[in-house]
């Protein structure tokens, strides 16, 4: 079995190369980086022309990256959230990409192929933030030929130890297929239960759209918290009227004045309030008593029929209590 997998490797590398990396860039959890690396170590041997490798992997990681850049473009936050809801690194993904991309912006793409998570967040995000096209084709195409480049170029140098690799697979036959992909599966399920137990730590007494809805009527009106990243507001710009904009990077300015004993309701709007209940966790830590992150967060209270605002233009920012940028 292995033996055909090595011989179907040779025989049709370039159409392999481009199938992984395509699905891999579509947001699959199939590594490229081990194709590639074999493909260069083909490469040396004369099997595989490097040249080729390379070509294929750019024009894969292209039509994987426009797809998601054109979702971006088009979708905006929406997909976002998709990919929020599908990672197996809940909100992180997104919020570490939206980061990046206002510290880099363009830049970002150049380096996204090799930050695990980033890769698949960054084309629909750049998208979404209105990056022009020929920028987006300039700065990806870039990135993924350094990213597919140094894959290539540590196959084709070394390519001795690789075939001795390649050798010991070919002699263990069956059980060393089997061994990879039980490895896969546990990795995948490593993910998985580190997400649950993270879900499990963070779970805490939440308020329901509802309750907060009546708590404002009733003219109990707790003190609302944004929490979201100043670019996922610019993505999406609904907040909860009257809600405080804090980055979780400068809470304690932004809070700056508010009781501890003031009750406050934080929300974001990533799956199962993640974000929210970190922050909910740090102000408990700093001394606040009466802390709830807002059960379903932004698209609860959205869902619910009780009104948004929208954030004008450059309004993103951190806000403090007194209304002004903090």
């Amino acid at each position: 079995m292995a033996q055909q997998i090595i011989a179907l490797i040779a025989e049709f590398g370039v159409l392999l190369v481009f199938l992984n990396v395509l699905l891999t860039q579509l947001g699959a959890p199939l590594p490229a980086v081990p194709t590639l690396v074999v493909a260069g170590a083909l490469a040396a041997d004369g099997q595989l022309a490097a040249a080729g490798v390379l070509a294929v992997a750019l024009v894969a990681c292209l039509f994987g990256d426009l797809a998601w850049y054109a979702a971006g473009r088009r979708y905006g936050g929406s997909v976002m959230r998709l990919l929020c809801r599908i990672s197996l690194s809940p909100d992180s993904c997104v919020q570490r990409s939206e980061l990046q991309f206002q510290r880099w912006r363009a830049g970002v793409l150049l380096v996204a192929k090799f930050v695990p998570g980033l890769a698949t967040v960054a084309p629909p995000l750049v998208g979404a933030m209105g990056l022009r096209l020929p920028v987006f084709l300039l700065f990806d195409g870039i990135g993924s030929l350094l990213w597919a480049g140094l894959a290539v170029a540590l196959g084709y140098a070394f390519a001795a130890q690789i075939d001795d690799l390649l050798a010991a697979i070919a002699d263990a036959g069956t059980i060393a297929l089997e061994l990879l992909g039980a490895l896969l599966a546990l990795y995948v399920l490593a993910r998985w239960w580190q997400r649950r137990r993270l879900l499990r730590t963070l779970r805490m007494a939440r308020i329901t759209v509802d309750e907060l809805y009546r708590a404002i009527e009733d003219g109990r009106a707790p003190v609302v918290v944004d929490v979201r990243p100043a670019g996922s507001r610019q993505l999406d710009t609904r907040v909860v009227p009257g809600a405080l904009l804090v980055d979780d990077r400068g809470i304690d300015h932004a809070l700056r004045g508010i009781p501890l004993d003031r009750e406050l309701v934080v929300y974001c709007n990533c799956p199962n309030e993640v974000s929210a209940a970190r922050v909910a966790k740090t102000l408990m830590a700093q001394g606040y008593r009466r802390v709830r992150p807002l059960l379903g967060g932004l698209e609860a209270w959205d869902a619910a029929g009780y009104g948004v605002d929208r954030l004008p233009a450059g309004a993103a920012a951190t806000h403090g209590p007194d209304g002004h940028p903090a």
